[in-house]
C-alpha cells in the first residue's frame, strides 16, 4: 500500500461544527460558523475558537470579550452552513434563519435557543497566529435543552444528533464504537475470568 507525502496543512478532521453568537450592546446579534474550536482545559473549563481578523464577528468578540458557542445538531446544519458563508455586515442571520436569541446568564451575547447546548464564554486571551487569531475563553455558564434529559436527570448529549465537519462536508455522529476506558475494562474482565 502506497502513501503520498504532502507539505504541512490542516488535515485534522473531523472537527465540531459550531455556531458562535456575539453582540455589541444595542446592536443586532450576529452568528459566525466556526470549525476550528476545541477544548483546551477542564479546570477552569476553557475552550478556544479561531477566527480570521477580517470576519465581521472578529471585532465584536474582541471588543466585548465574550461570545456563546452553540452546538449544532441535524436540525441546524442548513443554518450553520448559511451563517458560515454569509456576512453579518449584510444580513441579520438570526432573522434570516428564523433562529431565536436566547438571553445568557453570564455574558452579554445571546445564545441560540434552537441549539441543544449553549456555552457562555468570556475571553481570557487573544493569540494572533497568522491567517487566524485564537480566542482562548473560560466557559462561565452552560445551558442545555431539557428535552434531552432522561427521567434520572442525565443529559443525553449523544442523542441530540450532533454534527461534525470533515474536509468540507457535514456529518451527523453515527454508531457508538466504545466508551471511555472500554479497552482497559475488557482486559480487566478477561483477566478476572482467567483467574476464576
Amino acid at each position: 500500500m502506497g502513501k503520498q507525502f504532502w507539505r504541512g496543512g490542516n488535515m485534522l478532521y473531523p472537527v465540531p461544527a459550531v455556531m458562535v453568537s456575539c453582540a455589541r450592546p444595542g446592536e443586532k446579534p450576529n452568528i459566525i460558523t466556526v470549525a476550528w474550536a476545541g477544548t483546551v482545559c477542564s479546570s477552569p473549563a476553557m475552550l478556544s475558537i479561531s477566527v480570521r481578523p477580517e470576519r465581521y464577528s472578529y471585532d465584536i468578540i474582541k471588543e466585548t470579550g465574550s461570545f456563546v458557542v452553540n452546538l449544532v445538531n441535524r436540525d441546524l446544519v442548513y443554518a450553520t452552513d448559511y451563517c458560515g458563508v454569509k456576512s453579518g455586515r449584510d444580513v441579520d442571520k438570526f432573522q434570516e434563519m428564523k433562529l431565536t436569541p436566547l438571553p445568557s446568564q453570564h455574558v452579554e451575547a445571546p445564545g441560540i435557543a434552537e441549539s441543544p447546548v449553549n456555552l457562555e464564554c468570556r475571553v481570557t486571551q487573544i493569540i494572533p497566529l497568522g491567517t487566524h487569531s485564537m480566542f482562548l475563553a473560560e466557559i462561565v455558564g452552560v445551558t442545555v435543552d431539557e428535552k434531552y434529559m432522561d427521567d434520572k436527570g442525565k443529559f443525553r448529549l449523544n442523542e441530540t444528533g450532533l454534527v461534525s465537519y470533515s474536509h468540507g462536508e457535514y456529518f451527523e455522529l453515527g454508531r457508538k464504537l466504545g466508551s471511555f476506558g472500554y479497552s482497559v475494562k475488557k482486559k480487566d474482565t478477561a483477566r478476572r475470568r482467567r483467574k476464576k
